[in-house]
């Protein structure tokens, strides 16, 4: 180990570089289409060019006939290689409709890009050339792709189903039911504002790669796969393929993001996996971008109504959401909940302790399905509180930030127990708020705008704000339990001081860039008084870290990073006695600094971990009772989520000749807790906060009424350029968790869930007094001009 008297006094909230990234940026990190798999096949997947059609037949023989080909299926050859159908873990109501989902479609397609054939090849050109030789009879049938029209059962996605309604949730405390209405009927003012979650397409650098390898004997198969899931893909793709549990191993090399499109499972994994085992060799499979627009699963769509009540002072009396979620053709694995993710947040960061009413109702369409994209339900909500705030506040006639303010949960108040019974655990909205607004110059901007937007202005000027509430550290298991999910929130760490004194962390958790690697070996550091150099943390694979529920929605640091931090404490715990046997002493009279144990006021007598470590692994001379090495293992279950905050400024200057948006100026004051490495955090912010822009003004999976996705490549799907993205300014504030002994809370997801509606409501309140109300995202320059020329003349509302 480094000397301790080098060391640092603290590590926690140093600004340090990622140890990652080197590998990273210079090509030495491996990803999972880096494998060189000696002998592997390549798979192909032949997908359906219409987005709801009867397959008649499907005939491979012409592809069996083609160059290198090995082998050719249909969805029906392979029927008998599945146990159970897909899996979804998320069923949120007992009678919730989920029709079987199998890796090839056998009687009908339901989406542009269902896979309908496969083929196996020597070369991955050889399976694609031979997907043109496979003949597949469709009966084309109607497609539907609007989520209302879909509600009609006009065309119905699952014939067995007989509707293309999924499930229908609700969230309204028994013993308040009929506050909400009493509330309305009351109301000085009330607003009801309808909102569309255009569908969104994740955008990994990393495409989605599998290789599967079944070993020469035994039955066992590895699985590497660009996944944020290993543990729960090893256990879902046991039961899909009816494989004993322990003969599965995956393994996630380097992946190259995912903002929850890696977090599922997959049928090109289950088809490797099958067919890898079928024909005793490794197989492998990478998808085109195409494919990734087409069959990676999608996020947002929704149609969010939210109606707002508030008293003559504009403090909110009652909250009502009626959502219509859109399913997509399928269930993947936790497509039903994501809206539930929401729920809890269209209140925002107010305080409205009983008059809430929630329904969501889910729908099935002709397209891909949709599932966890970041932020999962709780971008979705703050935009429509955030949203639906601007406007009681035009209706009001009080400035949008005073609105707010007239309704934040005060300090005092926390911890705060919600309408839903869940625990909001501390925040200071108001000096988040406050510190934005100073940063952004607040006050001079409004005073500018008066100036700027006289009525022959063409360039208006547009200042808009968004606070919101993440709801992180997914999650306590028995909250996870409440709402049908399938699996546990707890999260496993070991941490072993080896007899070299390097110290090895394993942990439960995936990244797929989070810098995991260099947080986790901080913690260690900070707890152990050693240097972040002697850890090396491992992770993402199932033989090395069997017990895990990996990494998305914020939970890693909250779960994960405090259980790292609780097996520190039980290391320390088992190495004091140790310690305490050495040196003649009671494990009372000795204090733990430094990374040495000394006894009190006696500091000549003293013994580095490191000796202690040696020690254990030798076991020569221990106490009684005391089992050898030192190490120590905990698997944390949270007892409450955690719950990041903040406030979000963007001010716009919108052309109203053009439509054209130009963002000036963003601010983006978070509070994560305390912040392990406040570098880690602003990079955190900084992708978060571009996502939620990119939201705003650029990205839109769009579908024509049959059902073909128009923006299937990265040519039409509109992603923002560094060019496209002003100087984002960051600040924060740090109002800890008490939940958790780091006291941390999370922060994936936050500049996400924040940029939007601050955007939106920048644009709208640029053109307020023009009569525009709403504009639909993305506000490309067509959609603001369109807003701008359908509004009524110079009405405001």
């Amino acid at each position: 180990m480094t000397d301790v008297q080098a060391l640092p006094t603290a590590v926690l909230g140093q600004r340090r570089l990622r140890r990652e990234d080197p590998a990273l940026l210079t090509g030495e990190a491996q990803f999972t289409g880096d494998l060189n798999i000696p002998g592997a096949l390549h798979l192909a997947v032949l997908r359906s060019p219409y987005a709801h059609a009867r397959i008649t037949s499907v005939d491979v023989s012409g592809a069996l006939a083609m160059p290198g080909v090995v082998a050719a299926y249909s969805g029906a050859d392979l029927t008998g290689e599945w146990a159970a159908p897909m899996p979804c873990a998320w069923p949120v109501t007992d009678d919730m409709n989920n029709p079987a989902h199998y890796p090839l479609a056998v009687a009908k397609a339901t989406y542009v890009g269902d896979g309908v054939a496969c083929v196996l090849a020597k070369s991955d050109a050889e399976a694609h050339d031979a997907l043109e030789a496979i003949t597949v009879e469709y009966e084309p049938l109607p497609a539907v792709i609007d989520l209302e029209d879909a509600l009609s059962d006009r065309v119905v996605v699952h014939d067995e189903l007989g509707t293309n309604k999924s499930y229908t949730w609700n969230l309204l405390v028994e013993e308040h039911e009929g506050a909400v209405a009493e509330a309305f009927a009351r109301a000085a003012h009330t607003v009801s504002e309808r909102y569309v979650q255009q569908r969104l397409i994740p955008m990994a650098m990393e495409p989605r790669a599998v290789v599967s390898v079944p070993q020469p004997f035994g039955g066992d198969t590895t699985l590497y796969s660009s996944t944020q899931v290993p543990h729960i893909l090893k256990v879902m793709t046991a039961i899909t393929l009816g494989i004993p549990e322990h003969q599965m191993r995956v393994a996630a090399p380097s992946v190259g993001g995912g903002f929850g499109s890696k977090l599922n499972v997959y049928a090109e994994e289950l088809l490797c996996v099958a067919l890898s085992r079928k024909h005793k060799v490794p197989v492998r499979w990478t998808e085109g971008r195409t494919e990734n627009t087409q069959a990676t699963i999608q996020g947002r769509g929704q149609i969010q109504h939210i109606e707002l009540a508030a008293d003559a002072d504009g403090k909110l009396t009652a909250v009502r959401v009626r959502l219509l979620a859109d399913m997509g053709a399928y269930l993947q694995l936790v497509t039903p909940g994501i809206p539930l993710l929401g729920a809890f947040l269209y209140a925002g960061v107010y305080d409205l302790p009983l008059a809430y009413d929630f329904s969501c109702t889910s729908v099935f369409t002709t397209m891909t399905p949709t599932d966890a994209y970041r932020g999962a339900g709780r971008p979705e909500a703050t935009y429509a509180i955030e949203r639906a705030m601007d406007a009681l506040a035009a209706k009001i006639g009080v400035d949008p930030l005073e609105l707010r303010r007239r309704n934040f949960i005060p300090p005092e108040s926390y911890p705060y127990t919600a309408f839903s019974g869940l625990e909001y655990d501390s925040a200071d909205h108001d000096a988040a708020a406050t510190k934005a607004a100073s940063i952004a110059g607040y006050e001079e901007v409004r005073a500018r705008q008066l100036t700027q937007n006289v009525p022959e202005s063409t360039k208006r000027l547009g200042i808009g704000v968004s606070t919101y509430f993440e709801m992180c550290g997914l999650a306590p298991s028995r909250v996870l339990a409440s709402l049908n999910y399938s699996a546990g929130g707890w999260e496993a760490a070991t941490v072993r001081v080896l007899p070299t004194s390097k110290v090895q962390v394993v942990t439960g958790t995936a990244p797929h860039g989070q810098g995991h690697e260099t947080s986790w070996s901080m913690i260690v550091a900070d707890k152990l008084g050693i240097d972040p150099d002697d850890v090396d943390v491992l992770h993402s694979d199932t033989a090395i870290a069997p017990l895990g529920l990996d990494t998305y929605g914020s939970r890693s640091l909250p779960v994960g990073g405090v259980a790292i931090a609780m097996a520190c404490d039980k290391v320390i715990d088992k190495a004091k006695q140790i310690a305490a046997h050495q040196l003649e002493c009671a494990d009372e009279d000795l204090e733990y600094r430094g990374g040495a144990f000394t006894v009190r006021g006696t500091p000549e007598r003293s013994m580095p971990l490191a000796a202690v470590a040696f020690e254990a692994f030798t076991a020569h001379n221990l106490p009684e009772g005391v089992e050898p090495n030192l190490e120590a293992q905990v698997t944390y279950d949270p007892p409450n989520f955690s719950w990041p905050f903040g406030s979000h400024i963007c001010v716009v200057e919108v052309d109203t000749e053009t439509g054209a948006v130009d963002l000036l100026k963003y601010v983006a004051v978070d509070d994560c807790g305390v912040q392990v490495n406040p570098l880690i955090v602003d990079g955190q912010v900084h992708g978060g906060v571009v996502q939620g822009i990119a939201q705003a003004l650029f990205e839109e999976a769009v579908y024509d009424e049959d059902g073909n996705l128009k923006t299937s490549t990265m040519a039409e799907y509109l992603m923002p350029a560094a060019s496209e993205v002003p100087s984002i300014t960051l600040d924060h504030t740090i109002t800890p968790s008490p939940t958790n002994q780091l006291g941390v809370k999370g922060i994936g997801e936050a500049g996400t869930i924040g940029a939007a509606p601050a955007v939106l409501n920048a644009i709208v309140d640029a053109l307020r007094d023009l009569g525009v109300h709403d504009v639909p995202m993305p506000a490309s320059p067509q959609n603001v001009w369109k807003a701008i020329n359908s509004a009524a003349p110079g009405g405001s509302q």
